[in-house]
């Protein structure tokens, strides 16, 4: 399940450290090469829910070989790619195989708590929340890596071995799904029309934040409209994609998605902007960015592993938001002359919130999901969290442009000021959180 659950946040965060390079090599600019971030994370806002929803009713074995396999074909078609068309396509395969992994886990866990009895299994969750974010951060330090090894093309090809060893993993461990009665009909009676209708909204919210101007303000028009008739459709499917007629009721879920999304503007900010702020603006090579940003991986994973058991989620919440904050105000008094050891205290510092979010929100959804719907639950977690992806990654080519230069950089770190301090009011306002912990002890 961990190693499933990895191949997501791995590959969303390892081609940080490669962006530079592929520029280069193809001659494109950096708003052009954004697009390598934006389509993997739109292909998995997409692909979440939808293969969530595969999960809930055919089973977690089934989606999650399927998913592993695509990754591998998505890895060679990188690896082998001649143009940047090509490898925006194979992210975008790339997207939708490798989102199997985290919501069959939180599938396979929910199952396993119902058999044995065990309410909360905190230390699994842990692992699992470790997996599905906190391991993001040590991408661009295997991409950096990678790069100096084999050039930017291995940030691809690592997804073969990996993949190869996902499916005989599979294959060997996990527990075979139930037949299901009419698999080819059920198949067609998915709420297709929805899906459309989630996926257009989507990309024409992409679309206009990748280049927000008077002029592409129909695409924002566009995605309202089809936000809409996606609401009607829901509402009157026998069988909706996404019922949002529990989710509109469901305030406290509603919050864990909004508070999702903006940690992960944040994080992803951070990743994407100053990793390449890192080669641009400081001249650091490849290996050397991915080295700063190893502190953010081995502080998040120590804070997830000594945290992860406490039962409480609105401290995590109010703790990781507020170290945000200090961290992207201290991203304004940054500088090409900046030490590379005040990088890495910043880095280091940034690795608390990192452990401490994203485990605190998975673990309010797992408790606020129905458990009929955990896999499609979870896999709108992660699309909400990929949102904030993709405004971030949005964010990083329109305060950038062609150079990934300081004064970039510090428009950039205003604007996830903003998005970490709207996450802190969120967290405050919200009092159902206290009720979690109390639940469990």
């Amino acid at each position: 399940m961990v190693l499933g659950s990895i191949l997501n946040p791995v590959n969303s965060s390892i081609v940080a450290v490669a962006l530079v390079p592929i520029a280069v090599a193809f001659g494109a600019p950096a708003a052009e090469t954004a697009w390598l971030v934006s389509a993997l994370y739109v292909a998995t806002a997409i692909g979440q829910p939808l293969v969530g929803r595969l999960v809930d009713v055919f089973g977690p074995r089934r989606l999650f070989l399927v998913g592993t396999v695509l990754t591998g074909v998505a890895g060679l078609l990188g690896a082998l790619a001649p143009s940047v068309a090509v490898l925006v396509a194979a992210r975008v395969v790339l997207g939708f195989g490798t989102c199997s992994g985290y919501p069959a886990s939180m599938v396979l866990i929910r199952r396993e708590a119902a058999r044995t009895g065990q309410e909360s299994p905190a230390g699994v969750l842990t692992a699992l929340a470790i997996a599905t974010q906190t391991v993001a951060v040590v991408g661009p330090t295997l991409g950096g890596v990678l790069v100096d090894l084999g050039g930017w093309r291995a940030t691809f090809a690592i997804n073969v071995p990996l993949s190869i060893a996902g499916v005989l993993l599979g294959l060997l461990v996990l527990p075979r799904d139930p037949a299901v009665p009419d698999a080819g009909r059920r198949l067609g009676r998915l709420d297709w029309a929805g899906v459309g209708l989630f996926a257009a909204t989507l990309v024409a919210l992409l679309l206009f934040l990748m280049g927000p101007h008077l002029a592409t303000l129909w695409l924002l028009g566009a995605a309202v409209v089809a936000a809409a008739g996606f609401a009607a459709r829901e509402l009157r499917a026998d069988d909706p994609f996404v019922d949002v007629r529990v989710f509109a009721g469901d305030r406290a879920l509603l919050a864990t998605f909004a508070r999702s999304t903006l940690a992960a503007t944040v994080s992803y900010g951070y990743l994407y902007g100053f990793s390449q702020w890192l080669e641009d603006g400081r001249g650091l090579s490849a290996s050397a960015a991915g080295l700063v940003l190893l502190s953010t991986f081995l502080v998040g994973i120590l804070v997830s592993v000594t945290t992860g058991r406490r039962p409480e989620v609105r401290p995590k919440l109010l703790v990781g938001g507020l170290v945000q904050v200090v961290v992207c105000a201290a991203l304004l008094a940054v500088t090409g002359a900046s030490p590379i050891w005040v990088l890495d205290v910043l880095a280091a510092v940034l690795g608390l919130p990192q452990g401490l979010l994203n485990l605190a929100n998975q673990n309010a959804l797992y408790f606020q999901a129905d458990p009929a719907r955990v896999g499609a639950s979870a896999g709108l977690l992660r699309t909400f969290m990929y949102l904030g992806a993709i405004i971030a990654s949005s964010a990083s080519a329109g305060f950038f442009g062609r150079r990934a230069d300081t004064v970039g950089l510090h428009e950039l770190g205003l604007f996830m000021l903003g998005a970490c301090v709207l996450l802190v009011v969120l967290v405050l306002a919200d009092r159902s959180l206290g009720r979690i912990g109390d639940a469990r002890e």
